[in-house]
């Protein structure tokens, strides 16, 4: 079959996916019954709607253990690299990623899985890769979360140079690192177009220099917009100086409504007077503790931002507030953001009708 576009790869289009609908809950810590469920059944309708509307992408997080409370947020989980095979099995255009962890996945599985997946899809493949910071999943799963970024990261490199050389080398070779010892090892098929679009969240400078280095696209959260648009033109840099050209993207949490009030309630509704607090309180303490994808100074804000939506930016408010706040993404020099909703099923189909339309004639994305 011939390869078809990698919408990642779509240049001047404001990238838009989705985030997180592999997970209960989806990016909302709330305890209200309409929250999101992860069934497979939910998640092959979504990805066909998301097809069907020229949505970019599906991008999943991989958990292994809930985050407690009442709902224990994250408990049900479809892990991703079977998820992403089925769905690209299922749609037409759009990329899903598969999101890995470095310390549980082995390099040589890695790069034949995503090359299989890459030919289900014909070329629609990507890889989001997590060099780790969440303890307790380690611990689950009878491992050590090394305490310094330096240990994470040069394994992370290890592996990723591993996983790239099957990918462009034809033939039996050696590998040998400090943590590899690989012998006459061969991989075919290769990804359909080459190398598929990798992606990596990075707080740290440790990690930012791993993702420049490594990544086409650079998640980064944005709490506030000036000290975004410094980093945003930094890690832009940054790349540049490496002789990279790096996407930089964040995440966002969407209530659109008729109103900007019908909006606002419902953000209330679910996201403070039912949010699961326990369980919010539990996913910042680990974020805070292993990982330094937030500002530490902005403890409160980014808070409620967890209940909300994990910590994304909250677009609230009327089809056309919505669209302004992605329009002003856009102008940060950001080149896409994920979309969560409390329900996705749901909720896509009026902001697909409402804002899409907007950011089309708005320039910032291409039709189809």
């Amino acid at each position: 079959m011939p390869a078809v576009e990698n919408r990642m790869r779509r240049a001047n289009h404001f990238k838009l996916g989705t985030f997180s609908t592999n997970c209960s809950g989806g990016m909302s810590v709330t305890k209200i019954p309409e929250r999101w469920d992860a069934s497979w059944d939910g998640n092959l309708a979504l990805s066909k709607m998301l097809d069907d509307a020229g949505i970019d992408f599906m991008l999943p997080i991989a958990r292994w253990i809930g985050y407690g409370g009442e709902t224990n947020f994250h408990g049900h989980v479809l892990e991703t690299m079977t998820w992403a095979a089925g769905l690209l099995a299922s749609t037409k255009r759009i990329s899903v990623i598969s999101t890995i962890h470095t310390a549980c996945n082995h390099p040589v599985v890695v790069a034949k899985q995503i090359a299989t997946i890459d030919a289900i899809g014909q070329g629609r493949a990507g890889l989001n890769i997590v060099a780790g910071w969440n303890k307790p999943e380690y611990e689950a799963l009878g491992l050590t979360l090394p305490d310094d970024h330096e240990t994470r990261y040069a394994y992370a490199q290890e592996w990723f140079d591993i996983i790239q050389q099957l990918w462009s080398k034809s033939g039996a070779f050696d590998i040998t690192t400090e943590h590899f010892n690989l012998k006459c090892i061969e991989a075919e098929p290769k990804p359909v177009n080459g190398r598929p679009p990798i992606l990596n969240a990075a707080g740290s400078g440790l990690g930012r220099e791993f993702a420049t280095r490594n990544a086409d696209f650079l998640f980064t959260s944005v709490i506030d917009f000036d000290r975004s648009r410094e980093e945003i033109a930094e890690l832009k840099g940054q790349a540049s100086a490496q002789g990279r050209d790096v996407d930089v993207l964040t995440f966002s949490h969407v209530v659109c409504r008729p109103t900007e009030q019908e909006a606002q309630d419902y953000l209330q509704h679910f996201a403070q007077d039912n949010a699961d607090w326990v369980a919010v309180d539990n996913l910042v303490r680990l974020q805070f503790a292993h990982a330094q994808s937030f500002p530490h100074d902005l403890l409160a804000l980014i808070r409620d931002r967890f209940a909300m939506g994990h910590g994304g930016i909250p677009l609230i408010g009327t089809p056309e507030q919505v669209a302004d706040g992605l329009c002003q993404l856009h102008e940060l020099g950001l080149g896409g953001t994920t979309l969560s909703f409390v329900d996705y099923g749901k909720e896509f189909p009026y902001f697909r009708d409402n804002v899409l339309p907007i950011l089309e004639a708005r320039g910032i994305r291409q039709p189809g």
